[in-house]
C-alpha cells in the first residue's frame, strides 16, 4: 500500500480546491493566497507557478492576495515560506485542477485522457483545438473536493514561466504612484491621528479634549484610558488637532532607569526562562586540542520602514472592513475580534501594500487604531497614518541578543565540541499568537495587556533560529535564556534570531580556523559533509577570487560567512571585501545561493541583494538608542541607515536546481553577510569585533583595550 502524500502545511490546513483556484470569471483563472506582497515579488512568482500548471498565459492569471473574504488562511507571510510552502501548495492545487479538467473533457469527448492536452485554457484533442475550455468545463468540476496532491507537476524543463525571470506585476503602479495603503481614498474619508504617551510607562492623567474639538475640520475627538485621537475632514487638520491635544495633556512620571548600551552585560544579568538542546556525546580526545570561547552581541534594531504605518477602516451596520499592510490578515482579524468584541465573521481584513517591512512593525497596531476610530464614526471610512516619531517609538523592535560560544578543534582540524548560550527577548509577538498583542488594546480604559512571552528551543522560531551550526559535530549543546520581561516591546524583525546567531556562529568558526592555522574556506569545507552546502561555499569562494594567502592587518581584507537559513531553507555563502582604514566600508559582496527551483531567478536575486544591503546597514550602523523615556531614536538623524553611496558592488550567482523543491530565500542572506563583514574586518585589522554594530568608535575602543 502506497504511503499517503505529505502535503505542505498550507494545503493541509486549507485542503479544498476552491480555496486555491476559481474559474468563475470568463477567460481568467483566479488563484488565491494569504501570502502578501512586501516587495519580495511573490505575487509574480505565484502567478508564474499557476500559469505553468494551468497551461495559461500569465496575463490570464489573477492573484487574489491577503483577503479574508477569499484567501485560504495561511497565517502570516513570514519565515521565507511564501514560495516554499504557499507556492508549493498552489502548484499542487493548480495541477490537480488541470487534470480534473482533462478528465471532464475526456468524458464529454468520449476520448482517452492520453489524447488530450491543454493550451491557453483550451482542450486539445490529438493536438487539435476542441470546442471545450476550462470555463465551459468548470461547472462539471467538483471544486469542493480535497486536493489529493497526486497530480503530475509540470517539469521545469518544459515550463514556460518556471525558472524564468519575469517582470514583476507590482512595480508599474509603484513607479507611477498610488500602489500603497497610504494612497487609498474613499468618498467622505476622514483622516485621523492618535496621541500616545511620551513613553510606554507613562499614563494620561488629564487632557482638554475641547482643545481639539474647537479646531476646524474636526469631526470626532475620542479618549479611552491612555488612548486619545482625532478624526478630521483633512489630514493636515488632524495633524494640527493632535498637536493641540498633546499640548493640553498631562502624564504620570516615568521613573524607568536609563538602559545601558552594553547589551552583553545587560542581557546576561537578567532573569531568564531556560531551555536547552543537547545532541551527541562528549568523548575523550587525544592529542593537541584547541579550545576557544567568545561572546557576541547585537543591539535592538528598529524596522525603520520608509513609509510610516497606515490603515483604513469602515464600520457599517455592525460589520467592520479594514485595509492594512499587515502580514497576517487572518490572525489580525481574530485579534481585532477579541479586542473589539465583534464577531470575526463580521470583520473583513484586506491587504494593501505598505512601504516596506519584513517583520512585525506598526501595521497591525495602526489597523487597530483605524478600527477603533471607525466604530466612533459609523459609515465613514477612517484613515490613520502614524507620524515618523510614532513609528520609531511604538513599532515593536528586534530584540537585542547575546551569544556565548565555546568550542574545540582536534589536531586534524575537525570540530569536536560546541556549546552555545543565547540571551534574548521574544521575537514572535504578532497578533493572535499568544494574545491580542495590539498597542491600542493595551492603552484603553479597559486594557488588554500584552502577555508575558518566553521562547523555547524550537529551532525555527525566535531566538533559537539558526543557533545550531551547520557543520559536522559529534557533540553540541545549546542553551536559550529567554527573557520575557524586557522593558520594551520586541517582536519579529527579519530573520528573528537567525541574524545574530549566524553572525556569532560564523564569527566563531573563523576564530577556530585562525586558532588551528587553517584557511577559513578550507576549514568550513573540512567540517561539512552536506554536498549542497559545500558547493555553495565553493561557488562563493570562486566568484569572489578568494585568496587563501591574503595577509592580515593591512586595513583591507575579505571575509566569508555561510548558513542554511533555518537549517531547512536556502543555502547562502557570502564573501565581503571591506576597507577598514578610516571607518568600515563594504566595497563588494559576492554571494552564492542554492534555493532549489528558483521560480523567478531575478526575484531571488533581488531578495538576496536587498538582504545584503539590509545586513550591511544592521551590521555597521543600526541600533535603537534608549534614554530615561524609553526609545530615544525617533527620526532619521538619530537612527541612520545605510545610504545609497555606501552600497557596495554586489554579484549573486544562483545554483539552479530545477528538479528540487523551491527553498525560501527572503531572509537567507542577512546572517551570512553579517558574518562575512565581521570576518573581513577581523582580518583587515587583525582584531576581532564581537559586538554590533561595527562602528569606528567600537573599533577604536577595542583596539585600545589590552588583551
Amino acid at each position: 500500500m502506497s504511503e499517503p502524500v505529505r502535503l505542505p502545511w498550507s494545503l493541509r490546513d486549507n485542503p479544498i480546491l476552491r480555496q486555491w483556484v476559481d474559474f468563475s470569471v470568463p477567460g481568467t483563472a483566479r488563484v488565491f493566497t494569504a501570502k502578501v506582497e512586501l516587495g519580495q515579488g511573490i505575487l509574480t512568482a505565484l502567478a508564474q507557478i499557476a500559469a505553468d500548471e494551468l497551461r495559461l498565459p500569465i496575463e490570464r492569471i489573477a492573484v487574489v492576495s491577503g483577503d479574508t473574504r477569499h484567501s485560504p488562511n495561511e497565517s502570516y507571510t513570514a519565515g521565507s515560506m511564501s514560495i516554499e510552502i504557499g507556492g508549493s501548495s498552489l502548484r499542487l492545487a493548480c495541477a490537480e485542477a488541470r487534470e480534473l479538467m482533462i478528465e471532464a473533457a475526456a468524458r464529454r469527448l468520449k476520448a482517452d485522457k492520453a489524447r488530450l492536452s491543454v493550451a491557453g485554457g483550451s482542450i486539445l484533442l490529438d493536438g487539435r483545438q476542441s470546442d471545450l475550455d476550462y470555463w465551459k468545463l468548470a461547472p462539471e468540476i467538483d471544486m469542493n473536493r480535497a486536493v489529493s496532491g497526486t497530480a503530475t507537476l509540470t517539469d521545469p524543463k518544459d515550463a514556460t514561466y518556471l525558472g524564468r525571470s519575469t517582470a514583476r506585476f507590482d512595480l508599474p503602479a509603484k513607479v507611477a504612484g498610488g500602489a500603497f495603503v497610504h494612497d487609498l481614498e474613499f468618498p467622505g474619508m476622514l483622516h485621523a491621528r492618535v496621541l500616545r504617551p511620551p513613553s510606554a510607562n507613562m499614563h494620561l492623567t488629564a487632557i482638554d479634549l475641547s482643545a481639539a474639538e474647537r479646531r476646524p475640520g474636526v469631526v470626532k475627538v475620542w479618549r479611552s484610558g491612555d488612548f486619545a485621537a482625532v478624526c478630521c475632514e483633512r489630514e493636515y487638520q488632524a495633524v494640527k488637532a493632535i498637536e493641540a491635544l498633546r499640548a493640553s495633556a498631562s502624564w504620570t512620571h516615568d521613573d524607568r532607569l536609563l538602559i545601558a548600551g552594553n547589551w552583553k552585560d545587560w542581557l546576561t544579568t537578567r532573569l531568564a526562562v531556560d531551555s536547552q538542546s543537547e545532541t551527541g556525546r562528549r568523548s575523550p580526545v587525544e592529542g593537541d586540542v584547541i579550545r576557544r570561547k567568545a561572546i557576541y552581541s547585537k543591539p535592538p534594531i528598529a524596522h525603520a520602514s520608509l513609509g510610516p504605518s497606515c490603515a483604513v477602516a469602515c464600520f457599517n451596520d455592525g460589520a467592520l472592513s479594514v485595509w492594512t499592510h499587515s502580514q497576517g490578515v487572518f490572525p489580525l482579524r481574530e485579534a481585532l475580534a477579541k479586542a473589539l468584541s465583534v464577531d470575526p465573521r463580521r470583520i473583513e481584513v484586506i491587504h494593501a501594500q505598505g512601504a516596506g517591512c519584513y517583520g512585525h512593525n506598526g501595521a497591525d497596531d495602526v489597523a487597530m487604531d483605524a478600527a477603533l476610530l471607525a466604530m466612533q464614526v459609523p459609515t465613514r471610512h477612517v484613515r490613520v497614518q502614524w507620524m515618523r516619531e510614532d513609528e520609531f517609538a511604538w513599532a515593536p523592535i528586534g530584540s537585542p541578543m547575546a551569544v556565548a560560544i565555546e568550542g574545540a578543534v582536534g589536531p586534524d582540524g575537525k570540530l569536536l565540541e560546541w556549546s552555545s548560550e543565547i540571551w534574548s527577548g521574544p521575537h514572535g509577538r504578532r497578533p493572535n499568537l499568544f494574545g491580542v498583542e495590539l498597542l491600542a488594546a493595551a492603552q484603553l480604559e479597559r486594557p488588554i495587556a500584552f502577555p508575558v512571552v518566553h521562547e523555547d528551543m524550537n529551532r525555527f522560531a525566535g531566538a533559537a533560529r539558526n543557533s545550531e551550526p551547520p557543520y559536522d559535530l559529534p557533540y553540541r549543546k545549546i542553551v536559550l535564556h529567554s527573557l520575557p520581561n524586557l522593558p520594551f516591546r520586541t517582536s519579529a524583525l527579519r530573520t528573528l534570531g537567525g541574524y545574530a546567531n549566524v553572525f556569532a556562529v560564523e564569527s566563531f568558526i573563523d576564530e577556530l580556523a585562525d586558532a588551528a592555522g587553517i584557511d577559513p574556506v578550507e576549514f568550513r569545507l573540512l567540517n561539512l559533509s552536506d554536498p549542497r552546502a559545500r558547493e555553495t561555499i565553493e561557488a562563493a569562494a570562486r566568484i569572489s577570487g578568494w585568496d587563501r594567502r591574503a595577509p592580515r592587518g593591512t586595513g583591507r581584507a575579505s571575509g566569508i560567512g555561510f548558513a542554511r537559513y533555518k537549517t531547512t531553507a536556502a543555502y547562502v555563502a557570502a564573501v565581503a571585501r571591506v576597507d577598514a582604514n578610516e571607518r568600515v566600508r563594504v566595497e563588494r559582496v559576492d554571494c552564492a545561493v542554492d534555493a532549489g527551483l528558483a521560480v523567478n531567478p531575478d526575484g531571488v536575486i533581488n531578495q538576496i541583494e536587498g538582504g545584503i544591503i539590509q545586513s550591511i546597514s544592521w551590521t555597521l550602523i543600526e541600533q535603537a538608542a534608549f534614554g530615561p523615556g524609553g526609545i530615544a531614536a525617533r527620526n532619521w538623524e538619530e537612527y541612520p541607515i545605510l545610504r545609497f553611496e555606501q552600497a557596495p558592488e554586489i554579484q549573486v550567482e544562483l545554483i539552479q536546481r530545477p528538479d528540487l523543491p523551491s527553498l525560501g530565500v527572503g531572509e537567507a542572506a542577512q546572517g551570512p553577510v553579517a558574518a562575512a563583514v565581521a570576518n573581513a574586518v577581523a582580518r583587515a585589522l587583525d582584531c576581532r569585533i564581537r559586538d554590533l554594530p561595527i562602528t569606528r568608535e567600537r573599533i577604536v575602543s577595542t583596539l585600545a583595550r589590552p588583551d
